[in-house]
């Protein structure tokens, strides 16, 4: 008996080192779809203990062989028997071609990130590899999913790849809770594609003042969702993806909820916001927006979970549309193709021309040749009826004809007359306080209400701003010297440039001098230095703990990230100072160097003899005291140059009252009056 027992002990001793023994099992190769599928390569896997783990005995290491024109197109991941994914590498090594004998191990000293092809040797994963490791039985079917993320351009194939299973087995960051609200989705492990939503279900957990943990009650919200990819830079080069969601009824219809305090609408966005690693620049430009009296997205921070997947720290915000809620803007119906239903409201923005017949290029190119690209935004191109599309370029061109002409400054038959300056001022101090390298070229919205809403063309809503705020190494994006506006003088070989309106806007004195006005208004209290400060101080402070989730998952910090500026801070709040000593230097150039004085309020402007204009202080009217008695345009404008008020009338001789808008906001006014012959006469009012 004894004999017995020590026979058993020496064989399951001498058993044991061959079951903790490294097992490598080795895939076969296959070609990468170029359509925008997915390969799953699968590999039987056998012979394993019956639970894999992060202590005793898992998945250890990963190697790929890949050839491939441009690998930076990939995305590859392991997919474990019971369905959870490992990510490896994403949206690497640019336009070279292979991963050559490249093996993935969460111990490795050196990660994918800071190598380079054809990544020989062992490297950190980008994902969580050893998400895996989560006691499932190792044995079954694994599989290799590589993912061409810019179909239609390159080929390529795997070669070979291998699984090893060791006693040094890769660990992960298992996520239990979070203090921000917590986004749910489930898309029954369908791949989310581009172009096209697919169905899912959506959970919001928001257990104000207590933590929120994935299996707590949707208390925020629950229902049907459409989702799909979303971003051009952003979806090709982050592995981190953002994301469209749509919200649906039972029936697959928009269903208008609110979300998280923001007002009932379908339509929202998951912003990634890999490559601003501060999570702020979105937020905060929106935000400055909003304090200017512009509508602006509003934002949630939030932390996600996409098919048991912890993703890290996500910005929910609201997507530009019209709506009361969003851009308010008439409703344009199919039927709105006569009379003043025609003439708003609309939407579109200066884009990259990428994606076919969706808008128009302007007559006037950019001041080095480049065509300019107007996409319809709303209407969206498969809605807008030809008169609608024929109606909005033709009063862009109206717009730009005027501001191209020698009389482009007059406010009557200049720009004025079909755009809203005050905006276009707005958005000009935004994009330049931020030094936005994608401002005025890339997703720069426009949009035009119905003309008895006052139908003037208006600059905005504010969007794109993640590579803004010092955040670009490229097209002196990261300069605290020198103008947005001026990006064709930096990166003239661009194929997006700016449109001449900034610049000739620029040559119009009351334009410069609005802009300095307003300047000098919002330097002191929007866009001063404390209040982007507290701003930022209050965001960092809400995301303590969640930036720490988030960039365990995706280990970036201290490493280059498209396209990040060096050098490059190691921690969190290392990110926060530089965006604020950024923003603080930024704020000191410009106010330096923004052209123009401010003299409304100082003084008045001479004008025509003989005419007097009483009192300056107004309610609702003042009194014109004429002489002449000859035909006048009369315009009220305000301290932004914004026109307020425009009438055109036989003016009698002698004393008469003219009524002016009583619900004007409190402040200074300027009224122009001008005769057919060009006689001028300005006031300075108070309201």
């Amino acid at each position: 008996m004894i004999g017995s027992i020590w026979r058993s002990a020496f064989f399951l001793g001498a058993l044991l080192p061959i079951l903790l023994a490294a097992q490598v099992y080795t895939g076969s190769g296959a070609s990468i779809p170029d359509n925008g599928d997915v390969l799953e390569i699968p590999l039987q896997v056998s012979g394993l203990a019956d639970a894999i783990d992060t202590s005793d005995y898992g998945l250890e290491q990963i190697c790929i062989t890949i050839e491939h024109a441009w690998i930076s197109d990939l995305e590859v991941s392991i997919v474990a028997p019971d369905g959870t994914v490992g990510l490896l590498v994403a949206n690497q090594g640019g336009d070279t071609d292979d991963y050559a004998n490249t093996c993935f191990s969460a111990d490795a000293s050196t990660s994918i990130l800071s190598a380079s092809s054809p990544y020989t040797g062992t490297f950190r994963p980008q994902g969580q590899m050893g998400a895996v490791n989560n006691g499932q039985n190792g044995n079954g079917t694994w599989l290799l999913r590589v993912y061409d993320t810019y179909a239609f351009a390159d080929d390529g194939s795997v070669i070979t790849w291998s699984i090893t299973f060791g006693d040094q087995p890769a660990d992960y960051f298992l996520f239990t809770a979070c203090d921000l609200p917590l986004l749910v989705i489930d898309t029954d492990d369908q791949q989310i594609p581009d172009g096209e939503k697919i169905t899912g279900t959506m959970g919001i957990v928001d257990n104000v003042g207590a933590l929120n943990h994935p299996n707590d009650p949707f208390n925020g919200y629950e229902g049907y969702i459409g989702i799909e990819l979303r971003g051009n830079s952003s979806q090709n080069l982050s592995p981190k993806k953002s994301y469209d969601v749509e919200l649906r009824d039972f029936e697959g219809a928009d269903l208008a909820a609110e979300i998280l305090g923001m007002p009932a609408e379908a339509d929202w966005i998951l912003s990634a916001n890999y490559f601003d690693k501060s999570f702020l620049n979105n937020a905060l430009t929106f935000h400055l927006a909003r304090q200017m009296g512009r509508y602006a997205p509003r934002t949630r921070h939030v932390e996600v979970i996409i098919n048991g997947t912890y993703l890290g720290v996500y910005v929910l915000m609201e997507r530009i549309k019209q709506g009361p809620g969003r851009v308010d803007i008439a409703r344009l119906r199919p039927e709105d193709i006569a009379g003043d239903e025609l003439t708003g409201g609309y939407i579109v923005s200066v884009d990259r021309n990428e994606s076919g017949p969706d808008g128009f290029n302007s007559a006037f190119p950019s001041e080095n040749g480049q065509d300019i690209f107007l996409r319809y935004r709303y209407p969206k191109a498969d809605d807008i009826m030809e008169e609608q599309s024929t109606y909005i370029r033709a009063y862009i061109d109206s717009f730009e004809t005027a501001l191209d002409g020698s009389q482009f400054s007059d406010p009557f038959t200049g720009y004025r007359a079909f755009a809203d300056a005050s905006s276009f001022i707005d958005l000009l101090l935004l994009n330049e306080i931020s030094r936005n390298v994608d401002g005025y070229r890339l997703s720069s919205y426009l949009y035009k209400d119905k003309n008895i809403n006052g139908g003037l063309l208006h600059a905005g809503p504010a969007w794109d701003y993640d590579i803004a705020w010092g955040n670009a190494d490229y097209c002196a994006g990261s300069d605290i010297e020198g103008w947005s506006f001026d990006f064709g003088e930096v990166c003239g070989g661009d194929g997006a440039q700016v449109p001449f309106w900034w610049s000739r806007m620029l040559d119009d004195p009351q334009f410069v001098e609005a802009l300095r006005c307003r300047w000098n208004e919002l330097r002191v209290t929007v866009l001063s230095p404390p209040n982007i400060d507290q701003f930022c101080d209050s965001v960092a402070l809400l995301l303590a703990t969640a930036q720490e989730r988030n960039f365990t998952v995706w280990p970036i910090l201290g490493t280059y990230v498209w396209p990040n500026p060096s050098p490059i801070p190691s921690t969190y709040a290392g990110e926060i100072d530089e965006l604020k000593d950024w923003a603080a230097a930024r704020w000191s150039w410009m106010d330096a160097n923004l052209p123009g004085v401010c003299t409304v309020g100082l003084k008045d402007v001479a004008g025509t003899a003989g005419i007097r204009v009483f009192p300056t202080s107004f309610t609702d009217h003042v009194m014109i005291d004429d002489p002449k008695g000859v035909n006048y345009h009369l315009s009220l404008v305000d301290a932004r140059g914004k026109l307020v008020f425009v009438v055109q009338r036989q003016l009698s001789r002698g004393l008469q009252r003219i009524e002016l808008p009583a619900h004007l906001s409190p402040g200074i006014y300027v009224l122009h009056l001008r005769s057919a012959n060009g006689e001028v006469f300005t006031r300075r009012l108070q309201h």
